[in-house]
């Protein structure tokens, strides 16, 4: 039971095995038409002519009718099977060539051998191929009866090797640079690489520069079926004289399983084409097999993807020629039109792309730069004669351009604006390339840009902008200090004439500075002498409205600030003042032009003088014009006491803190007065201020221009508020007027009477309260009488007196709370007072006089 059980688990397992070699054989044997071109196939030695000139076959992209093709078969001398060659030209899909278009050769004849053998290119020839096929008797004329059968197969599968070998050209050259770089020079692999397929179109992942230095060229050459991008140029040169273009089979066919599988795909559709259609003319002796072309001087170097075979049915190699077809020059470019390259730089590469086969085959060759002075000037304006000379060039993919070799540049090179051009030869044909725009090192005065005039400042790393005609052959920057050491910088070419120099002032001190520029081909280097700072102010804004002749300066440091200056007029600090950590300067112009200088909304320039000579731009804009009123009528209102005062006010600009001020204002700046604008009171130093309105019912409008205002000092400022009262307009969007004088606000006490008692008793009465006279008040003459003047709040009082003169006045002393006022006895019922809010002014006061008997 057990036997048998082992036995029907191992036929099962036999089964298995088989049915998966079954499978196998199957997947390989399905798809031949896509594997890798790596077979070695026979070498085929071409030449062509053309108007008495020949050129190997590496450097022809196209024939045209009356070329003299040379044809050899490189076969090894061990070569045991004959090859038959048929040398094939044909004129379209639909139209079988006639039969002397083909050329039968016979490779193992001796003239053969060695000389070769020459076609001439038919008219109305479009397509040329060669067919290698094992000799058999009557195969020639197997081979033409195939062709002309079905020429429309083989005009397709001409056009699509030849592509196919383009696309492979580009890659080949690729995948080899790749290899080499990675072993040779692996730090420069993403540089190089980057380059190099940007000049052959090819397809790069940048992910794979973030691998390990190891991993990098594995990783760019992988995938290899989707590297190698369209190029329109070998397109066109190959374009089909059927319906369709090559590209649309391609992106038919790459799209599809079996062409994704295969080891190469911007040309395996075209490959698999090339298999399915030569399959419609295999017959029982013959079988056709793509050949790809390689060329490389005058060999076409064949690779195959499937071995050939020398039984029947026999395989015949197909190989394409170049098209027939008119000259289509290379669409070479610069890479930047306007950049301006240094002719006097060692290793000079003028970057350009839009044409990969120019990088990866030969058909593009003889390069020159043809160098010519653009402008026909020099910069003096010296007229120039117009010849120029010419430089080696040549193509340099991973550099990703044309490497240009100047060391026999004349010693008398040209001078101003400067052009070159790229001129070399495209198969048989000139063509002129892109041109360049050239200098060569001169040297010559730099200029620092005017926004970094004062830069430098030392504590840090600062940006530097030079401008000069030349600045595209600067080789080194170098700064040198006081000290003279120096050291070379970082910088870079920010435009074609001006370069962006970082300047480390991290560890220097300000004074002056040297930079040395260094250019190509010159031992001198250009010197710009520098100056670096401390740290400047900092300007943050400037504000003036129209109609003004004063603007205020906000930042940090505005104490260095020695003048403003802004269309010609100069403005002087006046007043600096900080708040909220910010600096805040009044700067006036005196100049008489100034308020009708500044349109509103007009943007200015500010440019700010320091202390040190260092000049700040600061951008702004003229601020509409700040509302603006006119004092036209003021009058003071008793307060309501029944009581009339007994202090009457010597100066009639001033103001009762208990009254009340009615004033008329006239609005002149808008010419009608705003609802929503208001009026600031305030006292000098604006310790105390209130704002009035129509809202809060203390302005109130007499016309469109008029305002009554109401002031009540006691109950809107308070009864500390005394001194100089001004006020200004605030507009309804916040802006503030200039302040303006209103009236000086005082405070009076309240005066009660004057109590007067003899000399003799009011010594008694001074002894027995043994009180000192310091407090009671001073007086500076004997009196006959002692009097006191009584009431409220007598520290309101600066000085009384008995005549206007205050010629033996007393005084009162600081801090004073008594109810009562020693004073010179009066020579009638009038004192005379100043008081403390305001003691430049001589006020009366007619108060109750009372004398008591001794």
């Amino acid at each position: 039971m057990l036997l048998r059980e082992s036995v029907w688990k191992l036929s099962k397992l036999r089964a298995a095995v088989l049915w998966l070699l079954l499978v196998s054989a199957c997947a390989i044997s399905a798809r031949p038409e896509t594997a890798a071109f790596d077979l070695i196939g026979p070498k085929v030695d071409v030449r062509v002519q053309r108007g008495g000139k020949t050129l190997p076959i590496a450097e022809v992209p196209n024939l045209q009718a009356g070329d003299r093709v040379w044809v050899h078969p490189n076969l090894p001398d061990s070569q045991s099977v004959r090859y038959l060659m048929g040398i094939v030209f044909l004129r379209g899909a639909t139209n079988p060539p006639p039969e002397n278009w083909f050329t039968r050769v016979e490779t193992w004849n001796k003239a053969v051998r060695e000389e070769g053998v020459y076609v001439a290119v038919p008219d109305e020839a479009e397509e040329a191929i060669v067919l290698l096929a094992p000799e058999t008797g009557g195969a020639f004329n197997t081979l033409r009866a195939a062709v002309r059968g079905k020429p429309g197969a083989f005009v397709r599968a001409t056009q699509d090797l030849l592509q196919a070998s383009l696309d492979r050209a580009r890659l080949d050259r690729y995948l080899d640079a790749v290899r080499e770089t990675s072993a040779s020079d692996p730090d420069q692999l993403k540089a190089k690489i980057t380059l190099l397929a940007r000049s052959l179109n090819i397809r790069l992942d940048q992910q794979c520069f973030d691998k390990p230095t190891a991993q990098q060229a594995p990783c760019l050459t992988q995938n290899t079926d989707q590297l190698v991008l369209d190029d329109a140029h070998s397109q066109n040169m190959v374009a089909t004289l059927t319906t369709g273009a090559p590209t649309d089979l391609l992106a038919q066919l790459s799209s599809t399983p079996t062409a994704r599988g295969g080891y190469y795909s911007p040309y395996i559709g075209a490959v698999v084409d090339v298999v399915r259609i030569l399959g419609t003319a295999h017959s029982a002796q013959y079988q056709y097999i793509p050949a790809l072309a390689l060329p490389k001087h005058d060999e076409l170097n064949l690779k195959l993807n499937n071995p050939p075979s020398f039984r029947d049915p026999k395989s015949v190699l197909v190989i394409g020629l170049p098209p027939v077809r008119p000259t289509l020059p290379p669409p070479l470019r610069a890479v930047d039109a306007a950049q301006i390259s240094c002719l006097s730089k060692p290793d000079l590469v003028l970057t350009a792309d839009g044409a990969p086969l120019v990088y990866a085959t030969e058909m593009a060759h003889n390069f020159v730069l043809h160098v010519e002075n653009g402008s026909g000037e020099t910069r003096s304006g010296e007229k120039q004669s117009g010849a120029g000379f010419d430089l080696p060039a040549k193509p340099d993919p991973a550099r990703g351009g044309f490497a240009i070799e100047n060391h026999s540049m004349p010693a008398s090179a040209l001078d101003g604006e400067i052009t070159g051009v790229l001129r070399g030869n495209w198969g048989f044909g000139l063509f002129d390339g892109p041109h360049f725009r050239l200098r060569v090192s001169r040297a010559g005065q730099w200029t620092v840009a005017s926004k970094d005039a004062s830069v430098l400042i030392v504590g840090r790393e600062d940006t530097l902008h030079i401008k000069s005609y030349d600045a595209s052959c600067v080789s080194e920057v170098l700064v040198r200090d006081e000290a003279g050491k120096q050291a070379s910088v970082e910088w870079k070419a920010a435009k074609p004439d001006e370069l962006e120099v970082k300047v480390p002032l991290q560890n220097a001190s300000a004074g002056s500075l040297k930079m040395l520029v260094k250019k190509f081909g010159l031992h001198d280097p250009d010197e710009i002498p520098l100056h670096t700072y401390a740290e400047a102010s900092r300007l943050d804004s400037f504000s003036i409205h129209a109609n003004d002749s004063d603007g205020v300066l906000k930042g940090t440091r505005l104490d260095e600030v020695t003048s403003l200056e802004v269309n010609g007029m100069t403005f002087n600090p006046e007043n600096l003042s900080r708040a909220n950590q910010q600096d805040e300067l009044r700067l006036v112009s005196h100049d008489p032009l100034v308020t009708a200088a500044f349109d509103a909304g007009v943007p200015i320039v500010a440019r700010v003088t320091l202390m040190d000579g260092r000049t700040l731009d600061l951008n702004a804009f003229v601020e509409p014009p700040r509302p603006k009123l006119a004092l036209l009528s003021k009058n003071v209102q008793a307060g309501a006491s029944d009581i009339p005062p007994m202090i009457h006010l010597g100066n009639p600009e001033e103001l009762p803190q208990d009254a009340r001020l009615n004033f008329f204002l006239k609005s002149q700046m808008p010419e009608a007065f705003p609802p929503a604008e208001k009026v600031e009171v305030a006292t000098a130093d604006e310790a105390f201020h209130v704002v009035l309105s129509v809202k809060d019912g203390n302005l109130t409008l007499q016309d469109s221009k008029t305002v009554f205002a109401v002031l009540d000092p006691m109950k809107l400022l308070g009864p500390s508020a005394f001194g100089p009262l001004k006020f200004r307009p605030i507009g309804s969007d916040g802006v503030e007027g200039d302040w303006q004088p209103l009236m000086n606000l005082v405070r009076v006490p309240e005066l009660k009477g004057v109590h007067c008692v003899p000399s003799a008793k009011a010594t008694e009465t001074n002894a027995a309260e043994k009180a000192p006279s310091s407090e009671k008040g001073t007086s500076s003459a004997k009196t006959e009488e002692n009097c006191q003047l009584t009431g409220d709040n007598l520290f309101l009082i600066d000085a009384v007196s008995a005549d206007p003169d205050f010629t033996g006045a007393v005084t009162v002393p600081d801090g004073f709370v008594d109810a009562a006022l020693s004073i010179p006895s009066p020579k009638g019922k009038t004192l005379y007072i100043k008081l403390r809010d305001d003691p430049a002014t001589v006020n009366t006061a007619v108060v109750p006089m009372v004398s008591s008997q001794p």
